[in-house]
This record gives C-alpha cells, structure tokens and sequence, in this order.
C-alpha cells in the first residue's frame, strides 16, 4: 500500500516539473518573440525614417503601385479609346444620315432643312477637324540641350532643361510644354500646341450632342412609345401561338427595319444626351480654366501657392492671366476682329503665341500686367 502511494506520489512529482519546465520554456518563447518584434521595428525605423516625412509622403508611397498601374492601362489603353470614339461617333453619324435625314427632307420645311443642312455638317466638320488635329498634333517637348533656355529648372524624371509651365507626363515619359493632362481619349498628352484642339473638340461635339437631342427628341419619344407597343404585341403574339399549331402562327406585327428604326432612334438620343451632360460638365471645367489663365496641373499649384501667401498676409497673382476677355483671345489665337471667323468659326491650323519656352506678352493683349507671384 505504501509503495502505490510512493509511486503515485513520484508520478505527480514528475509531472508537475514537467509542467513547470513547459510553462517557463512557453514564456521564454514568448519573450524572444517579443525581443525580435521590437528589435525588428527599430531596424525599420532607422532604415526608413526621414524629418520630411508626413501623412501626405506615406499616402503617395501608398498609392504609388496605383499610379503605375493607372499609367501602364491608359498607356495601352489609349488606342482602344480612340477607336471607341471614332466608333460611337460614326454610329450616330450614320443613324443620322440613315434614318433622319431622309424624314427631315419629307416633313421639314424648306427653311429648316436648309437650316440643319448648314449647321449640322459645319458642327461635323469642325468635329472631325479638330479631333483628328488634337490627335495628331504634338503637345510640344523641351529640348534636351540647355541653349538659350533662361529661367528654367531641371526635370527629376527627364534629367532635362524644364521650362515655366512645363511638366513631366509619367504616360508618355517625357517632359510637356504648358501640360494640361494626358487625355486617354486622344491616346496624346493635351500641351501648349494641341490644348486649342483640345477644347475646341469638346466644345462642338457638346454643342453637337446637344444639336441631336433637342432635335430628336419628339422622334425619341415617338420610338420609345412604339418600342413598348411592339413588346406588348410580341407578348400577346406568343400567347396566342402557344394555343394555335406552327401553321397557324400570325406573322410579326413590326418588321426588321421598323425595328431596327425605333431602336436606333432611342439609341442616338441616349448616347448624345449622356455625351452631352458629362462632356459638357468637362467642358465648362476648362472654360473657366482658361478664362483664369490656368491650365488643370496649374490650378491646383496655384491653390496651394494662394493658401501659403494668405498666411503670410499677401495676395498671390497669376503671372501668366491677363484678364478673362485677353485669355480667351490668347487661347484661341485671336489678333484681329477677322480671327473670329477664320479662326475660331472655321478650321484653322494655326500656331498657338509663343513657342512654350518663354512667355512673353502677346500681341493681341492691350494692357500689361505686371508678372508678380505675389505683391
């Protein structure tokens, strides 16, 4: 009896030093643990930390595999979208030709044919012109060697001479005169030689889409009705069938280019309606930006410049803004009164003021205004 207590007595001893040696083998574990976690944090910070850095530097380290991912997409990306352009906008050209022209020459009155005649062939004219111009024009580049360039700094990215206004374009690897943005639509960067181009395609395709939605509109509503009427008469076409044999079958209500008709009808008007809204919103975004004297990179530079000079108690002034009426006349390229409607009514090819580099006053600007970042 006293040997099984003896024993029993033996066996506890043992496995409770076994319990004690697993506990301090566990908390051993976990202190090493501990001691690598913090040793390994304080070899990144030393690693990585920097005075500069804040919440903005870390939030653009975090989005910077988005940023390349955004650049590698619309770089390739660009092609596809101006074939989608081209695409969109002949369907509508050919649906307007196909089927409207053909019921405005039979329904309209002389007066109001001559009048869609004129103006929408000049509105197409002056799509294709300046779409096909902003494509093909270049935006303008910088030259590589630092001859005659006053005044300017050098391009991290490029390793180059980088005039006023000029910026780097991560798409296209390279540096761009007067940069506004990257346009996908255009596969092209939107710069000092093609920004005209630009604008003006998105000024007459919204005034275009605008033109085939209030004109078609009555034609829409009228498609739209017969649409529905013709699913209701293909609902009840069925019912009827599914209690008749194949031979006694009614034949369809609507034929194909009836229906090709309506729905080609509802098709135009829905395109150019949403066109319109958000490339006339887009639209109005770089009028204003152009009545400033300001492209889209510099308006947010200026924003932040204004902020930092209000603090200081001064009033930050555009060096390259003469006033909202010589802007738009420095955009546009108007010198004379006749350039309205040669240049700017009409297709025009010609050059931009200036060459980029240096922006000297304008000719076409009366009053000079001192070129002062703040006063």
């Amino acid at each position: 009896m006293r040997s099984r207590q003896r024993m029993f007595a033996a066996v506890m001893r043992l496995l409770l030093k076994c319990l004690r040696l697993g506990r301090r083998r566990r908390f051993k574990l976990v202190r090493q643990v501990e001691q690598l976690w913090h040793y390994g944090h304080l070899c990144l910070r030393s690693l990585l930390y920097n005075s500069f850095t804040n919440g903005d530097v870390v939030l653009d380290s975090l989005f910077e595999p988005v940023y390349w991912l955004v650049d590698h997409v619309t770089r390739w990306f660009g092609v596809v979208f101006v074939a989608l352009v081209i695409g969109l906008t002949s369907s509508i050209v050919a649906i307007v030709y196909i089927c409207l022209l053909p019921l405005i020459l039979q329904t309209y009155t002389p007066a109001w044919i001559c009048w869609h005649l004129a103006y929408g062939h000049w509105n197409l004219i002056m799509i294709v012109f300046h779409y096909y111009m902003a494509i093909t024009t270049s935006p303008g580049h910088p030259p590589q060697a630092k001859n005659d360039l006053t005044g300017v700094s050098i391009c991290r990215k490029c390793i180059a001479p980088k005039p006023a206004r000029t910026h780097h374009c991560s798409i296209c690897n390279r540096c761009v005169l007067k940069m506004d943005h990257h346009c996908p639509w255009l596969n092209n960067c939107v710069g000092h030689y093609n920004h005209r181009y630009f604008f003006s395609f998105c000024l007459f395709m919204t005034m275009g889409c605008i033109y085939c939605s209030i004109s078609g509109w009555e034609m829409f509503r009228d498609a739209y009705a017969a649409i529905e009427r013709m699913k209701l008469l293909e609902k009840e076409r069925l019912q009827v069938a599914a209690n008749q044999t194949y031979y006694q079958t009614p034949p369809p209500t609507f034929s194909f280019r009836q229906r090709a008709f309506h729905k080609s009808v509802v098709y135009l008007w829905v395109l150019c309606s949403s066109v319109a809204l958000a490339l006339g919103a887009l639209t109005l975004w770089h009028a204003a930006l152009i009545t400033r004297g300001e492209t889209s990179i510099e308006r947010h530079i200026n924003r932040k410049e204004r902020q930092r000079l209000q603090k200081k108690g001064k009033v930050f002034r555009n060096p390259y803004s003469y006033g909202s009426w010589d802007n738009w006349k420095v955009f546009l390229g108007v010198d004379v009164p006749r350039h309205w409607l040669t240049r700017v009514l009409l297709p025009s090819p010609h050059l931009p003021h200036g060459t980029g580099l240096n922006w000297d006053l304008p000719p076409c600007v009366m009053e000079q205004r001192a070129p002062l970042l703040a006063i």
